[in-house]
């Protein structure tokens, strides 16, 4: 019997100590490559320096990439004969963007780490944090261990990306499907506080919605007319390079640019969260870092699953 409970005991720790070593960590690099979040820090705050947009870019991919079968790194590939690209799903085509800082972000982590040891995962949940800082938001403690996937599904992409004209029960529904509760909407919502949204995305609101200010309607109408243009730029809220509280004071106002932003605060459940957020940029700050890493959760690769990408397009 000893040695029978010998093995059974040895299996436990083995067990234990692989579901240890394979959860997320802050401390994750630390030891293996402890230059690796500060690379990833200056490449982002050049990036953003050079043009403020690409803080909510980068932002968004991460968004986009938890959202299709979790946090893997799948939107950062290109198509092969496998599979076409996540990057051409309704929600993502002509609209995700930062590509190439992240390309970039990846050679110098690798020389750096002096291997490709950082997965193009991990990269998209440090940028996203890097980047909101750079805009004057909040930070948190990223969870860091994410493997790579080696396949993506435009389909799935298709499926599951919220969409800009959804309303509030289709909202929550999304975002509960990803394990997020309500709180956790608003919250993640409010990274429209940065950033810049097109005319097609936006248009049909401006023009025929009710509820939505009528001079902020016409103020939107001067570079987004009833046709053409659709790649005219408006900005999410009115100070689109800094991370505040503006975006919910807009959603007060009916000022929000896209239907699914003033979704929230339309009568319905979510309308007392927007205005405690619109007052209270603290709270906006300290739950937004809170959901950030409930997102970053959803299904990552770990331990032997996927891989470590050389080139995170490949």
């Amino acid at each position: 019997m000893a040695p029978r409970f010998n093995f059974l005991l040895h299996a436990f720790l083995c067990l234990a100590l692989a579901t240890t070593s394979f959860s997320l960590s802050p401390k994750f690099y630390d030891n293996l490559c402890p230059q690796a979040l500060p690379a990833i820090k200056r490449i982002v705050e050049a990036a953003v320096h050079r043009e403020p947009r690409m803080g909510a870019s980068l932002l968004r991919l991460h968004f986009h990439d938890c959202f299709v079968n979790g946090c893997d790194g799948s939107l950062l590939l290109d198509s092969t004969s496998a599979f076409e690209t996540e990057k051409n799903a309704r929600g993502n085509f002509n609209s995700v963007r930062g590509f190439e800082v992240v390309d970039q972000i990846k050679a110098e982590v690798d020389r750096v780490c002096g291997r490709p040891v950082v997965s193009c995962a991990d990269i998209l949940a440090v940028a996203a944090r890097d980047s909101v800082l750079a805009l004057g938001g909040p930070t948190w403690k990223v969870r860091l261990g994410r493997r790579d996937s080696t396949t993506a599904s435009r389909a799935l992409a298709d499926s599951v990306l919220p969409s800009a004209s959804m309303d509030l029960p289709a909202l929550i529904s999304n975002f509960k499907n990803q394990g997020l509760n309500t709180r956790d909407l608003v919250a993640l919502s409010g990274g429209h506080t940065v950033g810049l949204s097109q005319c097609v995305i936006f248009r049909n609101r401006i023009y025929n919605a009710t509820n939505i200010d009528p001079t902020f309607a016409k103020e939107r109408r001067v570079t987004c007319p009833r046709t053409g243009g659709n790649t005219n730029l408006a900005p999410l809220d009115p100070t689109p390079a800094r991370f505040d509280t503006a975006y919910f004071k807009n959603l007060v106002k009916e000022r929000g640019l896209l239907t699914s932003d003033q979704a929230l605060f339309s009568g319905g459940s979510t309308d007392k969260l927007v205005e405690t957020y619109s007052k209270n940029p603290d709270a906006f700050w300290v739950d937004f870092g809170k959901s950030m890493i409930k997102m970053g959760n959803i299904k990552p690769l770990t331990g032997n699953q996927g891989q470590i990408r050389v080139n995170c397009r490949k």
